[in-house]
């Protein structure tokens, strides 16, 4: 293991950005299906069974997310400028899709509880077990509750995270999936109303995931990870996800998903650390994973805001219409959100984010403990600040 005294950053790591994009994909398959888009039913049958895990592209941004943010977070950052570079980032988005959904509102005269509305603009509606509150307005940003809650904690566990044992990091990243799964009779203890939020919403359980990042991002940067390459490990998540899909039981889904989630996670960060070839680190892909995010957010927004409008919400499209309409709504969201993520996103990043100050080298601080690069990795990942779990506690769904 080698590194450099006088580097102030860690490598970086473009095959994560370029995941993020698969995790987002996963998340609009899943809510293609939910709408009941597709109507024939053997292309429905195949949409449902490709996709009826996609939710749990929110898990893999989690745990991307907790990882990450370890990886690239600098020694001796005030915890006042981290909060403010998370802020620029997820922030300005959040008003723009917060204030689009609540005029689509008024123009279909959707009801909207103001108190709701305030939490979500403030991103505390994660923490309200009540109905209406925590899916508002644009209701997939709970998940920006949650990534919020994440940042205020990550700086003050942070020292104490870079002096702990390899040993209890270890612990860390094997008792998270066995967390996530105790979930389930754990919830009995929770009113039957609230169940669904303690699952899924509750920022405290679903920290869960992106503390195992945290843990895993550390052991790399240390150089003591030890898992599968990228190939044995995205053959892991394959072969996870279809067995899970096809004969698990879902309340093993989450915790299967987790660990098959952080194999690949780990194993393409440390591909690009030592320099290796990955499909993900191309410039398409690493520019979708750059407008994940965006399209995170604007995508439900899009296909029910246009569903309602045409009278097709609920009813499904037949026969090859179905499948058109959808890939469509793919090519409208992303239209959007490189736009959001052009004119929005990166200007205000700038303008909102503290600056970036270079130290000298005789005051850098070490890089971490990693396996040298073998050659220079083009791109950057930034934290994908949002978008679970299996899509079913209880025998309720996500109402995206």
């Amino acid at each position: 293991m080698t590194s450099s005294p006088a580097a102030t950053r860690a490598p970086r790591l473009p095959s994560l950005t370029g995941l993020r994009w698969i995790a987002a994909l996963l998340v609009f398959g899943f809510h293609v299906g939910t709408m009941q888009i597709i109507a024939e039913p053997d292309l429905k049958v195949v949409v449902n069974k490709a996709f009826s895990l996609g939710l749990s592209g929110v898990e893999f941004f989690f745990i991307l997310s907790g990882f990450v943010l370890v990886w690239s977070y600098r020694d001796g950052e005030r915890r006042r400028v981290f909060l403010r570079r998370r802020f620029a980032k997820i922030y300005p988005n959040h008003v723009v899709t917060f204030v689009a959904a609540l005029a689509v509102a008024f123009w279909l005269a959707d009801p909207v509880l103001p108190w709701a509305a305030v939490a979500n603009l403030f991103l505390v509606q994660a923490w309200l077990p009540f109905d209406g509150y925590f899916y508002s307005v644009n209701n997939v940003s709970w998940s920006l509750s949650c990534e919020l809650a994440f940042y205020l904690c990550l700086p003050l566990v942070l020292p104490w995270l870079r002096r702990a044992r390899t040993g209890l990091l270890w612990a860390v990243v094997v008792a998270v999936p066995l967390l996530i799964l105790a979930l389930w009779p754990g919830q009995l203890l929770v009113p039957e109303e609230s169940r669904w939020w303690f699952t899924q919403i509750f920022p405290v359980t679903r920290s869960f995931e992106f503390w195992m990042g945290v843990a895993a991002a550390e052991l790399l940067r240390r150089g003591r990870w030890r898992g599968p390459n990228l190939t044995v490990a995205s053959g892991l998540f394959v072969a996870t996800w279809v067995v899970a899909a096809l004969w698990i039981r879902a309340e093993f889904w989450a915790a299967l998903l987790a660990a098959a989630y952080l194999l690949v996670i780990a194993a393409a960060a440390d591909a690009d650390v030592r320099g290796r070839w990955t499909p993900w680190r191309s410039r398409s892909m690493v520019w979708l994973g750059e407008v994940s995010f965006a399209f995170y957010l604007v995508h439900v927004l899009v296909m029910r805001t246009v569903l309602r409008l045409t009278g097709d919400w609920g009813t499904g499209l037949p026969g090859w219409r179905g499948p058109l309409v959808v890939l469509g709504f793919l090519l409208l969201t992303l239209l959007l959100a490189g736009a959001l993520h052009r004119w929005v996103e990166l200007p205000m990043m700038r303008r909102l984010g503290p600056a970036r100050r270079r130290r000298p080298p005789s005051a850098a601080a070490p890089a971490p403990s990693v396996p040298a690069p073998r050659s220079a990795a083009a791109g950057s990942v930034e934290d994908p600040a949002a978008p679970g779990r299996p899509v079913e506690y209880a025998g309720r769904r996500d109402p995206g």
